[in-house]
Order: structure tokens, then C-alpha cells, then sequence
């Protein structure tokens, strides 16, 4: 029987359930089912760090870029200073995070919000090398590693109880945006000086990334039984955290399980099928997804993703800008377009993402900050 969507903004997925285990914990990710097996290993053997949608070639660029007045740069770092001003830096943290159906609540909120709020005060600290930024973004990365527990469900808004798989498309969000944060601040360096983040707080923060990957995010494949953007959100989420733990058998869980998805999530006219079928946000969360695993395997040597299937990433983005253009089946004139098309645009250069990623340049964050965002600042024209 398949399921449906308690969450206006979430959709559902399918395939066989892959049994994970987690590397950080000292054991060994399980090999997928053999009905399920994947061809496209990454051959990653040494990871690159930072290495989770950004490098730090690509942040020395627009660092020097943006303190050079560079006046489109610094349109874009505003989007993060506007981030900043809007939200402060908390000084309480949940300890047990609730989710709710076709709604939210107060903790799965703040933990959304913080965790961009986190990568928000790394990329500041990056462009000005002003420590108080950086430790900001510690005070967060920190506040979730010794704070949080769990995640819950609360009812939705009907009184109807909330469905505990929600919790685990919850966890596929948040924990590629918390490690982002976490790359810059336990990697990176300003004029070779850098944040300063102890070992000890490392290692609880791993400990956080493994609660949510061991118990949520490893439960995604086989939560629910359609194909499309649950499934992307893991693959993206397993690959940015095989980053944080230099873990191939995490990293490639999710690479590998993306290339047996990927020609699902599609119609054969290059549109996401949830833009025909459903509406004109979830398919940006299918091709942003797919956009920043496409964009951290880039980095971390392997442009497979971005050029698989004929560029299917490409033609995704393609079809979702006749759809904001008024040419398509759905009409989404109007509508937010994620922060992912600058990151698609950069490696594509066509004229037709150009016009995509034009309508609402440039780029902060998208309304209910599922997805990394801060684009405009950390990728446009970056090169390949």
C-alpha cells in the first residue's frame, strides 16, 4: 500500500531497505542488498577537506574576491549578513527535537535554523577572519553535540499523530548543513590561523553526526515507498557525512545508492517527476539535492553525478525553468527558486540555467531552510 505524505513541503520514497552501519563508530557500512547492487563506486581513497560543497580553493576565491569590493561577490555575502542580523546565535539548545506533520514546532525550527545559522558564521569568519564568528559557529556545532538526544513527533496540526519516519527525512536535512559548518571550522584556515575547535568538541560533534546518521538517516531508504526527493536527501546527506568521518564505505552508501535512483526520479522529458505530479517545490528539493552531491563529489575529484544520464541534473533544471517561465505542464511562475540552481549553474554555464538562476539573483536562503544556501556568495562563477 503506498503511503502518503503527512508534510505539504516532503514527499516519500522507496527501494529496498540498505542496512547501514556507521565507520565512525568503528564498524563497517553494510553492503547494499543484491537487488539493489550499485556499479559506481567513487574510487575516493583520500578526502579532501573542506569537502562538502565547498573547497578551500573555492573559499580563498570568494573571500579575496569580496574584500577586494568585487561588487557582485558582496551582493552575495550580504545575503549572509542578512542571515545573521535576522537570527541571533542561541544560547539554549533542545535536547530532543520534535517533529510534527504538515506543520513544525519550536525545536525543529530552531535546529533548521541553526544549523544554516552555523555555516552562515563559518563562511562569515572565512570572508572577514574575524574569530568571533567562528566561535559563534562553534557555540552552535557545540550546543547541538552536547545537548542533543533525540528527535520526537508531536501531533499535526488536525490532532492527527505524526508518523516517526518524519524524524528521519528530518535528520537527512539538517545533518549535510551541520557538517558544512563543521568542515570550514575544523579545516579551514585564515591567513593560516584557524578556528581553534578542540579535539575533544570534534569528537562530540561526531558523536552528534553519528546519533542522527545511525538513527535516522540510515532509516530513510526504506521509510516509505515512492521514489524522489527523500531519497536524494539521503544519498546527499550519507556523502557529506562519509566526508566528516573519511569514511568511503558512509560516502559511498550514498553515492552509489544515488546512481541507482537517479534515472527514477525523472520523466523521460528531463522534468522531476514531482514537478509534473505534485507541485513546485519538492522537485527543487530532488535537484538541489542532487546538485550538492553532484558538487561535493567535484570536489572530491569525481564529476560523475553532474554528468550522468546525459547531464539528467542539467535537464532537470532545464524543465523547471520552463515552468517558471509559464511553459510547462505546472505553471510555478512566482514561485522561490532554491539557492541549488547558482551551484548547477556554475558547473553548467548554459544560457538557459542562466535565465533560471537570474529570476531571483541573488541567493540566500530558501524559505523553510531545508537545503544549504549563501550561493551567490560561495558559488557563482567559481569555475569548475
Amino acid at each position: 500500500m503506498k503511503l502518503v505524505s503527512t508534510r505539504s513541503r516532503r514527499s516519500c520514497l522507496s527501494l529496498a531497505a540498505v542496512l547501514l552501519f556507521t565507520a565512525g563508530c568503528q564498524k563497517q557500512e553494510a553492503a547494499v542488498p543484491a537487488a539493489a547492487t550499485a556499479t559506481a563506486d567513487s574510487t575516493i581513497t583520500t578526502f579532501r577537506h573542506p569537502g562538502v560543497v565547498n573547497s578551500k580553493a573555492s573559499l580563498d576565491l570568494v573571500a579575496a574576491q569580496a574584500n577586494a569590493g568585487d561588487a557582485t561577490r558582496t551582493a552575495g555575502y550580504n545575503k549572509v549578513v542578512d542571515y545573521m542580523n535576522q537570527y541571533a546565535v542561541p544560547t539554549s539548545f533542545p535536547s530532543v527535537v520534535y517533529v510534527v506533520g504538515s506543520g513544525g514546532s519550536p525545536t525543529e525550527d530552531q535546529i533548521r535554523r541553526d544549523a544554516i545559522l552555523a555555516y552562515a558564521c563559518a563562511l562569515r569568519w572565512v570572508k572577514t577572519g574575524n574569530a568571533t564568528y567562528a566561535n559563534q559557529s562553534k557555540q552552535i556545532l557545540n550546543g547541538y553535540a552536547y545537548n542533543f538526544q533525540r528527535y520526537s513527533t508531536s501531533p499535526k496540526p488536525d490532532g492527527s499523530p505524526t508518523e516517526f519516519r518524519q524524524t528521519y527525512l528530518e535528520a537527512a536535512w539538517v545533518a549535510p548543513s551541520f557538517v558544512a559548518a563543521g568542515e570550514i571550522i575544523r579545516y579551514y584556515q585564515v591567513n593560516g590561523t584557524g578556528a581553534g575547535w578542540s579535539a575533544t568538541d570534534v569528537s562530540k560533534f561526531s558523536d552528534f553526526l553519528n546519533n542522527l546518521k545511525n538513527n535516522y538517516v540510515n532509516n530513510v531508504p526504506g521509510a516509505i515507498n515512492d521514489i524522489n526527493n527523500w531519497q536524494a536527501s539521503y544519498a546527499y546527506a550519507k556523502m557529506a557525512l562519509g566526508v566528516w568521518f573519511n569514511s568511503t564505505a558512509v560516502y559511498d552508501s550514498g553515492y552509489d545508492y544515488l546512481f541507482q535512483i537517479l534515472p527514477q526520479l525523472f520523466y523521460s522529458d528531463g522534468a522531476v517527476k514531482e514537478q509534473r505530479d505534485r507541485d513546485c517545490v519538492h522537485p527543487q528539493y530532488t535537484l538541489t539535492a542532487l546538485t550538492y552531491a553532484a558538487e561535493t563529489a567535484r570536489i572530491q575529484g569525481n564529476t560523475a553525478i553532474y554528468e550522468a544520464n546525459g547531464q539528467q541534473i542539467k535537464n532537470g533544471w532545464n524543465r523547471y525553468e520552463d515552468a517558471a517561465a509559464g511553459n510547462y505542464t505546472r505553471n510555478c511562475s512566482g514561485s522561490q527558486i532554491f539557492p541549488g540552481i547558482e551551484t548547477a549553474y556554475n558547473y553548467y554555464g548554459t544560457s538557459k540555467l542562466a535565465s533560471l538562476r537570474d529570476r531571483q539573483d541573488p541567493y540566500g536562503v530558501s524559505g523553510d531552510k531545508t537545503f544549504l544556501g549563501f550561493t551567490s556568495f560561495t558559488h557563482r562563477s567559481i569555475g569548475r
